[in-house]
């Protein structure tokens, strides 16, 4: 349904993106945020899904600047190579490239920005520090729980998993208390949840975050 186009940032780097059409005039539009492992089959396969749901979608290839066509499997050197190659780059950088996205996006209508955990934090920071992103999903972002000097700006929910061993359900508990006006979904479940290539993946609660991830864009996009 897909393929790669091209992005420039505003700084001038040029970054891959996966872009995917709906088969008729769009509803909206998505920018799909990626995990550490790249835009990679699941990435891809998410952007398709939204496009199937009627929405423009893209997925900007946001470890480009460090290394070009990152796609990462979910074994072990998998998450080693991906975490390598987030520590070559900072939330100013990956914001570029994200916000690089959204003019293509706007073909699509109103633009949400839906994250999946490195992207789910930056599908946080994108909700306040973006414009033209007129709402954010954000899946299991563990630095959202540390992020005091960004406050979402537009419509934002969270999904998190109460068996997460990388973001304690006692800290998303706290944050969502102190946070009343922000939608915090917890599930029955680890990291990942959403990906059926992880072997944490949970199909009760995925179904469950997508149908209220769908209902949420329909309100707020279109």
């Amino acid at each position: 349904m897909g393929a790669f186009i091209n992005l420039k940032a505003s700084d001038g780097v040029e970054i891959s993106a996966w872009r995917a059409d709906p088969a008729g005039k769009p509803r909206g539009a998505v920018v799909v945020i990626q995990e550490i492992f790249g835009v990679n089959h699941h990435i891809r396969g998410v952007a398709d899904f939204f496009a199937s749901q009627g929405y423009l979608a893209i997925a900007p290839a946001i470890f480009d600047r460090a290394e070009k066509g990152v796609d990462l499997g979910y074994d072990g050197a998998g998450r080693q190579a991906g975490m390598a190659i987030m520590g070559k780059l900072d939330n100013q950088k990956m914001m570029l490239d994200i916000a690089a996205a959204v003019p293509v996006a706007k073909e699509g209508g109103k633009v949400a920005a839906v994250g999946y955990c490195l992207g789910g934090s930056l599908a946080y920071l994108a909700a306040s520090r973006i414009p033209d992103v007129a709402a954010a999903v954000c899946y299991y972002g563990g630095r959202i729980l540390d992020s005091k000097d960004d406050t979402p700006k537009v419509p934002t929910i969270l999904h998190f998993g109460e068996k997460d061993a990388h973001i304690p359900v006692a800290r998303v508990k706290e944050f969502a208390a102190s946070h009343p006006d922000l939608p915090v979904y917890i599930y029955p479940a680890d990291h990942g949840f959403n990906c059926d290539e992880r072997a944490s993946y949970d199909a009760p609660s995925a179904a469950l975050a997508r149908t209220r991830t769908l209902e949420f864009l329909a309100e707020m996009i279109g």
